[in-house]
């Protein structure tokens, strides 16, 4: 099947920064056949002509660090909800994390999420494994059979491994394959039973707080020991201007690292909270403002390499709590490319930067096709209107769960269609 688009503006993420050109796109039996500027060429006989009227086509989000239900909590949310709401929001590849009820430490369980997400989801599904064996930190699991069976990287999420030798040895291993490890940084001692960042606002609302300096001493720990082992590691979330000297330092010194940040922090900060809203009590907590405007300064000179949703489904019951006792996470699939298309109209950052973010630069570190539009990529594309305004309502999610900080939010950027392997999924 042939797709030709036209009149549409390129967003590609290997190109320099600016206005984006307007120009056309070809699809060829589900790979990208050939792109350019300008008026669209004749299109072959029987080929499907899909006219943009001056929409952005970008390469599909790949989303790292989806939590979907399955398995074990379907009623939060299902491979089959969650691909659509990926579809919805523009995301083609949900690379899934390990942290579900039952986690993803052997391959039986591994096989089974991707089989599941292969036959419900519309989009591409990339599981990750867990570092150690229910993510208790005290046994590896089996790294090399779980890579031989698809994992795409390795993790325990927010359970912070604590025992220096068996991160070592998990490090060591992880190495020796060629794995990606993702960390999470945070010291558990100072974290434990906090809900908020620390600073006079945590104060007024008598909530337990967590200094920023905890993500730096949990990063820092974790860099000293990738130093020590040479092994491939990402952050899963830098959010504090605290931790960035010692990101900066890594980097210098040549370490194969990365770090991440969700949507949330980059454009939400700890005052949003307000008067105990639960929908935006997340892991790590909402920083300090500026924090925020230190991240996104360090998303724009690419000392953090990736944006993504951290989109993690809750019921009514588990956020309907005080502030202190509700569970931590929110819902990001549909909202992460409205959400940052907020840095794009505040002059912050260009379209290209914000899908190298979101699509170029994950592909490349999980090894993964996609996220650019360069010919003989496949055809994971999504085609949106950066401008177009309007409401948030979360019971119009496609998502089982509900719990957006951005319900009732003003935002800008409508999806008008998403392709995944040149098949429309959406629009």
């Amino acid at each position: 099947m042939t797709l030709l688009f036209t009149d549409i503006r390129l967003i590609d993420p290997e190109a320099e920064d600016g206005q984006p050109p307007i120009g056309w796109l070809r699809v060829e039996n589900g790979v990208i056949a050939a792109t350019g500027t300008g008026p669209a060429p004749t299109p072959p006989g029987g080929a499907t002509r899909i006219d943009g009227a001056g929409a952005c086509l970008a390469p599909g989000i790949v989303d790292l660090g989806v939590k979907v239900g399955e398995p074990g909590e379907r009623h939060k949310e299902s491979f089959k909800t969650a691909g659509r709401a990926a579809a919805a929001g523009g995301v083609t590849t949900m690379v899934t994390r390990p942290d579900s009820l039952t986690p993803i430490d052997n391959p039986e369980t591994l096989e089974f999420v991707t089989r599941r997400g292969q036959e419900t989801a519309p989009v591409r599904i990339a599981a990750m494994a867990t570092l150690t064996r229910a993510r208790a930190g005290r046994e590896m699991t089996e790294i090399g059979f779980l890579k031989d069976a698809g994992a795409v990287a390795f993790s325990d999420g927010d359970h912070v491994l604590t025992d220096h030798r068996v991160l070592v040895r998990c490090l060591t291993y992880a190495r020796s394959l060629g794995a990606l490890v993702i960390g999470h940084p945070q010291d558990p001692g100072l974290s434990s039973g906090a809900c908020i960042t620390s600073g006079k606002f945590a104060t007024l609302r008598g909530l337990p707080g967590v200094p920023p300096m905890a993500e730096r001493i949990g990063l820092e720990r974790d860099l000293a020991l990738v130093e020590l082992t040479g092994a491939r590691y990402h952050a899963d979330q830098v959010t504090t201007a605290a931790a960035l000297p010692a990101l900066r330092r890594a980097k210098a010194t040549g370490l194969d690292v990365t770090a991440g940040i969700s949507i949330h922090h980059l454009t939400l900060n700890t005052l949003d909270i307000g008067d105990y809203r639960t929908f935006f009590k997340v892991k790590p907590p909402l920083r300090h403002e500026e924090d925020r405007l230190a991240m996104v300064e360090a998303l724009r000179e690419g000392l953090i390499d990736i944006v993504c949703s951290m989109h993690t489904p809750q019921d009514e019951e588990s956020k309907r709590l005080p502030f202190e006792e509700a569970a931590a996470g929110a819902v990001g699939l549909e909202t992460l490319l409205p959400a940052a298309l907020r840095l794009f109209h505040s002059g912050d950052l260009s379209l290209q930067a914000l899908f190298r973010a979101m699509a170029l630069n994950p592909a490349r570190r999980l090894g993964l096709p996609g996220g650019t539009l360069a010919p003989g990529a496949p055809a994971d594309l999504v085609l949106f209107d950066p401008d177009a305004p309007f409401v948030l309502d979360r019971f119009k999610l496609h998502s089982k769960s509900k719990n957006t900080p951005f319900d009732g939010a003003r935002l800008q950027g409508r999806v008008r269609g998403t392709w995944v392997g040149g098949a429309r999924v959406f629009g």
